[in-house]
């Protein structure tokens, strides 16, 4: 009995934290500083004030962010789903693999020449920043959503370029020595770790679309516990395979996207939920395992600074330029991607990966990791809702929409069908009556900016509308709605 008040008074700080970084996001809008960049800085800073609290180990560290980014890579496969990385597929591999490398390796050359890293220290530093995290960007945007090809390769990126920064970095860190030997075996370990990802996260998200849509569960609070489960047995599996279990997760989360499943909508808020829990976790347990007066002291704030200068107006700009070059996009829209590959969360746990080595110089490297982090948050992620506005990026308000109508069936509803209005499309501003709609089609429920508007012959249809409607062909009203 000796344990309840003082567990109970931790249960009372926890709580508080929680909902103190709950509410940050209105926070973040007073002040214009994203919501990540608040996390990493308060928690670092009670590192300094209460050193006690950042007591945890480095391995308890890793494995806490490692479930956290388990969750958010699954979250935002399931928000992109296979609709979406289809078309820009090859973008996305692309410039999730080039662009790490040619980032890792620009890094490197200027951390070893500049800032007197030596080699191996330069190319841990250099693997370490190579991803990127959109979470961070649509944080950023708050309820705005880049929209078209733009976003999906935004998000894209950063589902590819994390597992590929993850595995990059454990190869170099198990090659031992120097030459052609320990250049063969990182190859070697990182396209095995590459491959049986692919191959997991494929069989992986077939065998949990199966589960979705054939095996019934008693209590439907139960199919988004099973969903998350099988999320992390397939991180599990893989990587005890020796492949690279955050690429089958993500790759599995965009299997199963687009997927007609019961309960479906429940499990998509259910993994977003935790995905936002994981991001909020991320950055404080890492802002934790660091006090401030560290990241500061010894030159080492001025070091990142250069070096965050460097990668924000030189080599994402011209390297990771170079990579971007053979994809189709605006060059308002190039730009935009270019300047929104923020840092997050995975460069500072990559920086752990390198402490827990016993890496010489590891302390310099980490202190440096995390100011490069916070810079380009801060700058970067700052400037982001501007640049979007200045370089006419195509984005929608996404507005909470707390209220839903809807009915229950029993068994999957034949025939209905939920479709968007897209611009310049035949519906787009067309009255109801006036569609070239068949005997056997009827459109139920029409939503105009989260309200429900009164479905009549002489409603006109406007873009963005979310339509409900009942048909035998999906095919023949999907050209209607969304000119494809």
């Amino acid at each position: 009995m000796h344990d309840i008040v003082p567990f109970a008074l931790v249960v009372v700080v926890g709580a508080l934290a929680l909902l103190a970084a709950v509410g940050s996001s209105r926070i973040s809008e007073w002040v214009r500083v994203p919501t990540p960049a608040i996390f990493l800085v308060a928690a670092s800073f009670v590192a300094d004030a209460f050193p006690h609290l950042g007591a945890l180990s480095i391995p308890a560290d890793q494995r806490i962010v490692t479930v956290a980014l388990i969750l958010i890579l699954f979250d935002g496969g399931m928000h992109i789903g296979l609709g979406r990385f289809r078309p820009v597929a090859g973008g996305v591999v692309w410039l999730g693999v080039a662009g790490t490398f040619v980032t890792a390796g620009a890094l490197a050359v200027l951390a070893h020449g500049l800032f007197d890293f030596d080699w191996r220290a330069a190319l841990l530093l250099g693997a370490a920043l190579a991803p990127t995290d959109p979470a961070v960007v649509f944080s950023v945007l708050g309820r705005r959503e880049v929209a078209g090809r733009t976003g999906t390769l935004l998000e894209g990126e950063s589902g590819a370029n994390d597992p590929v920064g993850i595995a990059l970095m454990l190869a170099i860190l198990g090659s031992s020595g120097g030459g052609w030997g320990a250049v063969t075996h990182g190859i070697g370990e990182f396209t095995l770790q590459m491959a049986l990802g692919v191959a997991f996260g494929l069989a992986g998200g077939i065998a949990l679309r199966w589960l979705l849509q054939h095996l019934p569960l008693p209590n439907e609070a139960l199919y988004p516990l099973r969903t998350v489960a099988f999320a992390f047995l397939l991180y599990g599996v893989t990587t005890l395979a020796h492949g690279s279990g955050f690429l089958a997760v993500f790759l599995a989360g965009i299997m199963v996207g687009d997927t007609r499943a019961p309960y479906k909508r429940e499990i998509e808020r259910f993994a977003s939920a935790l995905g936002s829990l994981g991001e909020i976790i991320a950055f404080t347990v890492l802002g934790l395992s660091i006090p401030l007066s560290e990241v500061l002291g010894h030159g080492r704030a001025w070091t990142g600074i250069a070096l965050a200068a460097l990668l924000i107006v030189v080599v994402r700009p011209l390297f990771v330029g170079l990579v971007l070059a053979p994809i189709r996009l605006r060059s308002g829209e190039r730009a935009f991607v270019l300047w929104a590959g923020l840092k997050g969360a995975v460069p500072i746990l990559l920086g752990t990966y390198v402490v827990a080595e016993g890496v010489p110089g590891a302390d310099r490297i980490y202190a440096v990791i995390f100011v490069v982090v916070l810079v380009s948050v801060v700058v970067q992620g700052g400037l982001v809702p501007t640049l979007a506005r200045l370089w006419h990026v195509r984005m929608r308000v996404v507005e909470p929409e707390p209220w839903a109508l809807g009915m229950r069936f029993r068994d999957e509803p034949e025939g209905l069908h939920r479709l968007v209005v897209t611009p310049g499309s035949a519906a787009d501003g067309t009255p109801i009556e006036d569609l070239p709609l068949e005997e056997d089609v009827w459109i139920s429920m029409v939503s105009r900016g989260g309200r429900l508007v009164q479905v009549r012959g002489t409603t006109v249809l406007q873009a963005g509308d979310e339509v409900l409607a009942l048909a035998s062909d999906r095919s023949v009203i999907s050209r209607l709605f969304t000119g494809t």
